[in-house]
């Protein structure tokens, strides 16, 4: 199968599974019933902005791990600059990855918009 297919698959089975979840979901209590999908909203933007993060940070950590193995291969004198300078790339892939959960967070349970 097609590697296409197989996201496409993935993006209409996560669509069909979550879809009716926010249609039948109840509404504020306290007169915000206006308001109630545009926060069901907000925690589905959530979720797949941090699994969209986690995936891309995984991806970039894998290619990063990889070049630096290859480049040690081929030149093991250079195995500690090599070494360092891959952790310190693999700390900023992983920030990145935080600062995305943080951004989650904030929208999730601090409400800016109220």
């Amino acid at each position: 199968m097609d590697k296409k297919f197989k996201i496409a698959g993935l993006f209409i089975f996560t669509a069909v599974m979550l879809a009716p979840a926010m249609g039948f979901a109840e509404g504020a209590v306290g007169g915000e019933e206006r308001y109630a999908g545009f926060y069901s909203y907000i925690a589905l933007g959530c979720v797949v902005g941090v699994g969209l993060a986690a995936a891309g940070g995984g991806i970039g950590m894998g290619a990063a791990v990889s070049g630096a193995v290859n480049a040690m291969a081929r030149n093991p004198g250079f195995y500690g600059r090599i070494f360092t300078n891959m952790l310190i790339g693999l700390a900023l892939i992983e920030s990145l990855v935080i600062y995305t959960l943080v951004v989650v967070l904030i929208l999730l349970y601090a409400n800016p918009f109220l």
